[in-house]
């Protein structure tokens, strides 16, 4: 199965790994077999053509190409998400099954033109962090969270999302509001529920143990994520590209996308509620 990569620049951390880690988690039965990127490295001045050379895959010079040639898609681009929609255009229209990688979308409303778009034309795809595979979160899954906090590394606009997963994913239902306070790339943020439940993030800015804390209903549960939550996910977009079948729903990732966008408006506001987004 030939596997495209489209991507913003293709220099980065998960273009750099996937062809490996994706080789590996299907026994070589997925290949990574063509590539286009938008623009050379703005960090390393690497170019398209000399990414592909060194890790051995066919350089597209269009989306266009890279579509009609390949098997299923990945979109990359993690580190800018606001690249997204003009780069999943085309994929989405395909018809072929699409991975694209987190952050899904800046905002709530890119999320549902995105998947509008896909689901127009019949084209299977999701969105996720890799945090949503850790093992000690999936023990808690369907349990009833009263409450939770959650520690992570680096800052709110692009490592939030590995928080913000697992506190969507755990505690369901719809988030009502949001507030922050910061300190420099230090930021808290405080989600309330539309049931008055509650959770609360910390994003240090720098590194740090992924942690968390559960309030369930028969007392509090902490969590060091040490599992592969990465291997984990790897081996589920091999299902999904094997299957075609949707790990994650449209509906949940437009309601993290859309805490997501509330949150980084709230920290803009230090002690400001931020509602989230438009609810029906």
């Amino acid at each position: 199965m030939k596997v495209g990569f489209i991507d913003y620049y293709l220099d980065e951390w998960h273009a750099n790994h996937y062809p490996k880690m994706i080789g590996d988690a299907s026994n070589g039965e997925l290949e990574i077999a063509y590539a286009y990127g938008k623009i050379p490295s703005p960090i390393t001045g690497k170019t398209s053509k000399e990414w592909c050379q060194e890790y051995g895959v066919a350089l597209c010079e269009t989306i266009e190409e890279v579509v009609e040639k390949s098997d299923v898609l990945i979109v990359l681009s993690p580190d800018n998400c606001e690249m997204h929609e003009e780069l999943t255009r085309l994929p989405l229209m395909s018809g072929k099954k699409t991975y694209v990688d987190k952050t899904f979308a800046p905002d709530r409303r890119s999320a549902e033109a995105m998947f509008r778009l896909a689901e127009e034309h019949g084209t299977p795809c999701y969105s996720t962090s890799a945090l949503r595979f850790a093992t000690e979160y999936r023990a808690f899954l369907g349990k009833e969270i009263m409450a939770m906090s959650t520690w992570g590394p680096y800052g709110l606009e692009t490592y939030s999302i590995h928080q913000l997963e697992p506190i969507m994913m755990l505690m369901r239902g719809e988030a009502k509001r949001v507030m922050a306070l910061t300190q420099g790339e230090w930021t808290n943020l405080l989600i309330e529920w539309e049931d008055g439940r509650n959770a609360s993030l910390l994003c240090t800015g720098g590194e740090c143990p992924s942690l968390a804390n559960l309030c369930l209903e028969d007392g509090s549960r902490f969590l060091t994520i040490e599992s592969d939550s990465f291997g984990g996910f790897i081996k589920n977009m091999v299902e999904f590209f094997h299957t075609g079948e949707i790990p994650v729903s449209h509906e949940e990732t437009i309601s993290i996308m859309a805490v997501r966008e509330a949150a980084i408006i709230a920290a803009g506001s230090p002690g400001t509620w931020v509602s989230v987004g438009e609810r029906d």
